[in-house]
């Protein structure tokens, strides 16, 4: 595939992880924090340290390696931020390990648990999930059926962006968000869209966002850069097939396994056949 037709997205994970990591973009980092902290209701971040930074010139493009970006504020709270481009059919038992992953990862030996902080994951989906969430900021906490002020424990938030709602409502339900939010939130949907222009004018009531849309225009434009998502596109495309195929080989032999069997127990091949698939014929050739 020639460099030229890479797309590059304000969601593409190379960017993201980039844009979030270094430490002059602080200021947008924390943009995106408080605007969902703000959104929650809860107290702004003063300060985010990412505590894993990511350098793109020493990303091994051909290995499965996790893109999200792990952040601290100045309370200690700690914040998992994530963007998932593709619906798993785990995807919220991995979101929710993530969580706890991270959590725990507080913890060394011989400390107390009241070293533990609070950790929010904060995972914009380009997918739509939860269909019977009516607001595009999903927020998951931990509270009593019966009465939802009663809080097990401020430790675990959930904060769900969901993008691929908004997409698929043709960006209807920005006008539920405050500033902040909302501007990140067109950001991602249409900075790849829209005319520079167009996004310049429209981002410029929010400069940390802005300035988020220009480090995009000049990541998007680096030769470099482009080969490297082009390699990883390459290399992910690769590991989706290798799984396939995989699956499609296991699936086969335990196909074969079965017939195995039933053929030693004596079974008529016509049913053996019927229910595994195989024909007569590779029936007859199984020890």
């Amino acid at each position: 595939m020639p460099i030229d037709d890479v797309i590059i997205t304000p969601t593409t994970d190379l960017f993201i992880a980039s844009l979030w990591s270094a430490p002059k973009n602080e200021p947008i980092l924390r943009s995106l924090l408080n605007g969902v902290m703000t959104d929650a209701g809860l107290p702004a971040v003063s300060k985010a340290t990412v505590l894993e930074p990511f350098n793109i010139q020493e990303f091994p493009v051909d290995k499965q390696i996790r893109l999200d970006v792990l952040v601290e504020d100045k309370a200690g709270n700690r914040y998992n931020v994530e963007i998932q481009r593709n619906k798993h059919a785990d995807f919220y038992e991995r979101m929710l390990y993530y969580w706890a992953e991270t959590y725990n990862s507080q913890l060394k030996r011989g400390n107390d648990y009241d070293c533990l902080f609070p950790v929010r994951s904060i995972i914009i989906t380009e997918f739509p999930v939860f269909p019977l969430v009516k607001r595009l900021h999903a927020i998951f906490e931990l509270r009593e059926r019966e009465n939802s002020d009663v809080v097990f424990s401020d430790h675990c938030q959930i904060h769900v962006l969901r993008l691929g709602n908004l997409l698929r409502a043709k960006l209807s339900g920005l006008d539920q968000f405050g500033l902040e939010l909302r501007r990140w939130m067109e950001f991602w949907a249409l900075g790849l869209e829209e005319e520079e222009s167009k996004m310049s004018t429209m981002l410029q009531d929010c400069p940390p966002v802005l300035a988020a849309y220009e480090e995009f225009m000049r990541f998007s434009s680096d030769p470099e850069i482009r080969e490297k998502v082009r390699a990883r596109e390459r290399f992910l495309i690769d590991l989706r097939l290798d799984r396939g195929t995989a699956r499609r080989e296991g699936r086969e032999e335990g196909k074969i396994e079965t017939a195995r069997n039933f053929k030693r127990l004596g079974a008529p091949l016509e049913m053996i056949a019927e229910a595994t698939g195989l024909s007569i014929a590779e029936i007859e050739q199984l020890n």
